[in-house]
């Protein structure tokens, strides 16, 4: 923002310089601490928390070590017993040689392949 030469300063409210001034103006946004603490990117902060908001308290509870680790657990375990299904069908399932390698994919094309098949023999 350019000053006009004819411009003070202290018609400004931003470059309220007087720490007094600063330390109403927190108290008055409802800041009842009397030591505010400076925060690098959002500047003066109270001690006193605010109430948090829904989202705020998922993030603060996902952040916590035991929460990732819970999570951690959770998903190898979903990982695992997907794994196991596709080993099941993958049994289920006619190939030649039978111990060939199949990916995911190629295990539910050929189980679509194969229950058309019978679908196929049944309606003859």
């Amino acid at each position: 923002m350019m000053l006009s030469p004819d411009q003070a300063e202290a018609d400004l409210s931003w470059t309220q310089s007087d720490p007094e001034t600063m330390l109403n103006g927190l108290k008055s946004a409802g800041c009842t601490s009397d030591e505010p603490t400076e925060s690098e990117d959002r500047g003066p902060k109270c001690r006193a928390e605010q109430p948090l908001s829904r989202e705020e308290k998922r993030r603060r509870r996902r952040a916590t070590a035991k929460y990732r680790s819970a999570h951690a657990t959770r998903e190898r375990i979903r990982v695992e017993a997907f794994n196991v299904a596709f080993a099941e069908l993958r049994k289920l399932l006619p190939t030649l040689p039978p111990d060939k390698k199949l990916s995911k994919i190629e295990i539910l094309r050929l189980a679509i392949c194969y229950i058309s098949y019978l679908n196929h023999v049944l309606d003859v």
